[in-house]
């Protein structure tokens, strides 16, 4: 058995940062990977970078999924997902399905891949409680999310969890107990 990693797919305030709280609240191994983020803004749960970095990584092929969003460019970079794997079980990220394609391709693990849902107006209210600035921004990511979702009907999702319904902590059992399973089936 490889190495296992957990992406969590979702749009804003569907519980991504939630359910990776309650993960590593019950088991340790499990951390948030956090991604290179080039730009300005909110830092955490990023490592903060350069655009001089970015050119780089991308020179020496270390960049395995960038994306753009909110102003700034986020990156999966190669030297980042070793140094996830070798502290435990990273907990990845991600708003698009091409990173979900593009991570699962470009970096060899056992990767069980959730989606997290809430609808839109949850979004709305979960933002606004939260403090968010830009709550119409991220409204409008939910939306890019909805349509990328509708242009990959054929993306497979080892778990699905709407987080209107499920706990954080339900849901970090259950995509804990996906991992142990596929951890005893590989070893089996």
């Amino acid at each position: 058995m490889g190495r296992q990693g957990v992406i969590l797919y979702g749009p804003p305030a569907a519980g991504k940062d939630t359910v990776t709280t309650a993960l590593t609240e019950l088991r340790p191994q499990y951390h948030q990977f956090e991604r290179l983020k080039v730009g300005s803004g909110k830092s955490t749960g990023y490592r903060m970078g350069t655009a001089e970095q970015l050119r780089e990584l991308e020179a020496a092929g270390g960049v395995v999924y960038a994306n753009s969003r909110y102003g700034n460019t986020y990156v999966i970079d190669r030297p980042g997902v070793d140094a996830a794997f070798a502290a435990g079980v990273p907990v990845v990220h991600l708003g698009q399905v091409d990173g979900i394609k593009a991570l699962i391709g470009g970096y060899q693990a056992d990767w069980t891949v959730v989606l997290l849902w809430c609808p839109r107006e949850v979004t709305a209210q979960r933002s606004g409680r939260r403090g968010d600035a830009d709550t119409p921004a991220r409204l409008a990511a939910w939306d890019a999310t909805g349509k990328d979702l509708d242009a990959h009907p054929d993306m497979v999702w080892d778990l699905t969890v709407d987080t209107t319904v499920a706990a954080p902590q339900d849901a970090a059992r259950l995509i804990d107990h996906l991992l142990m399973r596929r951890a005893g089936a590989a070893t089996a």
